[in-house]
């Protein structure tokens, strides 16, 4: 029931700030098509969540009929300093493995912070997210969504002044309301 309730809040988020706000102009077509997996480990430890990256990273290798697979880690890496640091340890994965530029890892956290940023600009919250989560996608796919998207340099300015425009407040809000949780309770 817990890991239904996590997918549940991750599922609201993805809708609410991913599509709703248009974070990210590919995502709707492949939740649309039901080509997005959901994971939740139970890792404890960064070495667990290693192993369960590189599991991950080998079903979506052998699983043509998912696009991309967000890794959900509740327990584990709570931390936003300790998250950030882990990334190199997933990139180092990707490379050992020799999935360098065939698979990708985007970065989401409910502490994200930008370098240059302080905690609370509207800013961050383009990646912040309800639980920690290691997003895995394919870069064939993301070139060819890229490249039929006129100028995708445009997309983070875009994201950026929606995110101000919005608020800290607001944003905090939004992002509440998807922990399923706080939704029964109202």
């Amino acid at each position: 029931m817990k890991d239904a309730i996590i997918i549940e809040s991750v599922q609201r988020w993805v809708e609410q700030f991913i599509i709703e706000l248009n974070l990210c102009p590919f995502a709707k077509r492949e939740v649309a098509k039901n080509r997005v997996r959901y994971v939740v480990t139970e890792a404890t430890t960064e070495e667990q969540l290693l192993v369960a990256l590189e599991a991950e990273l080998h079903f979506l290798g052998e699983s043509t009929s998912i696009e991309t697979t967000l890794l959900i880690h509740a327990n584990v890496l709570r931390e936003f300093y300790d998250y950030n640091q882990f990334l190199n340890m997933a990139d180092d994965l990707l490379q050992e493995m020799d999935l360098d530029g065939i698979f990708q890892i985007a970065s989401f956290h409910p502490q994200y912070q930008f370098g240059g940023t302080k905690i609370c600009d509207a800013e961050n919250y383009t990646n912040r997210s309800p639980y920690p989560i290691l997003h895995l996608l394919r870069e064939d796919s993301l070139e060819k969504a890229i490249a039929d998207y006129d100028d995708v340099s445009k997309i983070p300015v875009r994201n950026i002044e929606l995110m101000n425009d919005l608020g800290e407040e607001k944003l905090k809000a939004m992002l509440n309301y998807c922990f399923v949780e706080s939704a029964i309770s109202k």
